[in-house]
C-alpha cells in the first residue's frame, strides 16, 4: 500500500509539472519575465525528477538474483538522492543566475497578464498534486508528528515528491508577489529579487533532501521504535533469556534486514533451538512486517 500511495504521488507530480513547465515558458516569452523563468526551468526539472523516481520505485521492484541477494530496493534511494542533486543544480543555480543577471542588466517586462493568468493556474494545480502527496504521506504518518514522521520515514521518494510540490507552490508564490511588485511599481528588481528567493527556496530543500536520502542510502537502522518492538517480542518468549547485539538496515522503502543475538534459556534443550529460533524469527516479523531478511545467532549458553 505505501509503494502505490509513493507511485501515484509521484505519477500526479510528474504530469502536473509537465503541463505547468509550457505554460511557463509560454509566459516567459510573452513577457520577458527572468522570475518566470525560472519557474519554467524549475518545473522542468520537477518534471525529470519525478522520471527519475518512477524509474527507481520500477527498479528497485525488482527480485533478489545471485548478484544482488538483498535486491535492489536502494535504487529508489538512490534516484530519490539524483533528484535532490538535480534540484540543486537543475532549479536553484538556474534561478539564482536568472536573478543576478536581472538586478545587474536592465530588462524589460511586458505585460504581466500571462503571468498572472499561468501563475494563478500553476498555484492551483501544485497545491492539488501537493494534496496528493500530503494524504498518502498522512496514510504513513499515523499519530506521530509531521516533522517527526518526515525525518524517520524510509519512503524516500514520497518526501522528496511532498518538499519538491511543497516547494514549487511557494516558489510560484514567490514568482507571482515579484510579478505583482513589478506591475505594481515598474521596476523590474522585484522580478529579479524574486528569481533569487526561488533559488534560495530551492537550494535549501535540495540539501536536505540530500542529507535525508543520503543516511537511507549508505545504510540507516531502522526506526527506535522498530527496533524497541522487536527486542520487547523476543524478550516475552518464555525460552529467551536475554537479547544481544540487535542490528538492523534498511534495504528499501519497505524491506529492513534484521540481524540478532538470542540468549536462550538453559532448560531449552539443543535439539529445540532450532524450532525456537524459527518462533523467534516469526516474532521479529510480526513485530516488523518489512523485516526481508532476518538472521538470528544463538548466543553460547551453560550446559548441564
Amino acid at each position: 500500500m505505501a509503494a502505490q500511495g509513493s507511485r501515484l504521488a509521484v505519477i500526479a507530480a510528474f504530469f502536473g509539472n509537465g503541463l505547468i513547465a509550457v505554460a511557463k515558458f509560454v509566459a516567459a516569452a510573452l513577457t520577458g519575465s527572468v522570475a518566470m523563468l525560472s519557474e519554467a526551468w524549475h518545473s522542468v526539472a520537477d518534471t525529470g525528477n519525478q522520471g527519475m523516481l518512477l524509474w527507481g520505485m520500477r527498479a528497485a521492484a525488482r527480485p533478489a538474483d545471485t548478484e544482488h541477494p538483498f535486491g535492489r530496493g536502494k535504487e529508489s534511494y538512490f534516484w530519490s538522492f539524483m533528484v535532490a542533486v538535480m534540484l540543486f543544480a537543475g532549479g536553484a543555480v538556474l534561478a539564482i543566475r536568472h536573478g543576478i543577471d536581472a538586478l545587474t542588466e536592465a530588462h524589460e517586462v511586458e505585460s504581466l497578464t500571462p503571468s498572472f493568468i499561468v501563475l494563478s493556474l500553476a498555484i492551483v494545480i501544485e497545491s492539488v498534486t501537493f494534496g496528493v502527496a500530503y494524504r498518502e504521506f498522512g496514510r504513513l504518518r499515523g499519530s506521530r508528528s509531521l516533522w517527526r514522521s518526515i525525518r524517520e520515514s524510509k519512503e524516500a521518494a514520497l518526501v522528496v515528491v511532498l518538499f519538491e510540490d511543497a516547494a514549487a507552490v511557494v516558489g510560484l508564490v514567490l514568482a507571482l508577489a515579484g510579478s505583482v511588485l513589478v506591475a505594481l511599481t515598474h521596476n523590474t528588481y522585484w522580478d529579479g529579487i524574486a528569481s533569487l528567493m526561488i533559488g534560495a527556496l530551492l537550494a535549501t530543500v535540495a540539501i536536505f533532501l540530500a542529507v535525508e536520502t543520503k543516511a537511507l542510502l549508505i545504510g540507516e537502522a531502522a526506526s527506535r521504535s522498530d527496533r524497541v518492538a522487536i527486542r520487547s517480542r523476543l524478550l516475552a518468549m518464555p525460552e529467551v533469556a536475554s537479547v544481544g547485539r540487535l542490528l538492523t538496515m534498511q534495504l528499501g522503502p519497505s524491506q529492513v534486514l534484521v540481524n540478532v543475538e538470542i540468549d536462550f534459556e538453559d532448560s531449552v534443550a539443543m535439539h529445540d533451538i532450532e524450532e525456537s529460533t524459527v518462533r523467534a524469527e516469526a516474532e521479529i516479523r510480526d513485530a516488523l512486517p518489512e523485516a526481508a531478511e532476518i538472521f538470528v545467532e544463538v548466543r553460547g549458553r551453560k550446559r548441564g
